[in-house]
């Protein structure tokens, strides 16, 4: 866990040292759509930069499995094209109703897990408007380990502050 965690710093640092810019908006909301059944799926997303090139993503997605996740992604440009992409890392709570027949009635399942990220984001040169395409594989952890390797996802999200 240590070398996971110093890894990450390092990661980290060479992406905030790096000084080409990478986005032209400071904070984005909007939704998430997701294609298979991951953990969290379609989900409200928030994100927000830090710098020109660390950002943080908040996912809420509510229904069955109701989840929280969290993203911490580093933004490269693609040659002035407007279209950046990133990758990055972090981790999800899910809660997943199940029918337990020896008591006969539902219960709420627990779960927790890692996530990665890989995708391209654009921003609109004159509207208030950024989407993504991102490949967001996960690792469910607790209570139940499995994978979940085809998460695509597309995001809309209204752009503001600079």
């Amino acid at each position: 866990m240590k070398k996971i965690f110093l890894s990450f710093l390092l990661l980290a640092g060479f992406g905030l040292l790096n000084n080409i810019s990478a986005q032209n908006y400071k904070t984005a909301l909007g939704v998430r759509l997701s294609s298979s059944g991951a953990m969290v799926n379609n989900s409200i997303s928030l994100k927000h930069f830090f710098n020109d090139k660390a950002a943080a993503e908040a996912l809420f997605s509510f229904g069955d499995p109701l989840a929280l996740g969290a993203l911490i992604e580093i933004n490269q440009p693609i040659s002035g094209s407007g279209i950046n992409w990133y990758y990055g890392g972090g981790g999800y709570l899910a809660f997943i109703k199940t029918y337990n027949p020896n008591k006969g009635k539902n219960e709420t399942n627990t779960n927790f897990g890692a996530q990665g990220v890989i995708g391209l984001d654009y921003k609109f040169a004159n509207l208030p408007l950024n989407l993504s395409l991102d490949w967001k594989p996960e690792l469910n952890i607790v209570s139940d380990i499995n994978f979940e390797p085809s998460a695509i996802g597309f995001s809309a999200r209204f752009t503001f502050g600079k």
